[in-house]
């Protein structure tokens, strides 16, 4: 089965930090970009950040200094530390790889299930 599967979203009071977690199901054995999105009610999806599989970061400007976006290649993960929360971080958060490599072929548009971030005040 080709999926992302995120964890560690949750309730955190503002100024404090989460970390969240993607993992590729094993059938994608290689996968370039990987990034975060995030959806607030009322609003359109938007980019959180991203990472190519040489490390080269991009970030929102909203959460640049804030989040960190890392990757451990061997295992098909990537992270998103999250620290200094504000209430408006508060959304649902979505893993994404634009193209991954199966032993049947490329693969495109994976997101995940996503994981909700409450940031409380």
């Amino acid at each position: 089965q080709v999926q992302l599967v995120e964890s560690g979203g949750g309730l955190v009071q503002a100024v404090g930090s989460l970390r969240l977690s993607c993992a590729a199901s094993r059938s994608i054995f290689k996968i370039n970009t990987m990034g975060w999105y995030r959806q607030a009610p009322g609003k359109q999806r938007e980019l959180v950040a991203t990472s190519t599989r040489g490390g080269n970061t991009n970030y929102a400007d909203s959460v640049k200094g804030r989040f960190t976006i890392s990757r451990d290649n061997a295992k098909n993960t990537v992270y998103l530390q999250m620290n200094s929360l504000k209430p408006e971080d508060t959304a649902v958060y979505y893993c994404n790889a634009p193209s991954g490599v199966t032993e049947k072929g490329f693969v495109y548009d994976l997101w995940g299930q996503g994981t909700q971030v409450t940031v409380s005040s």
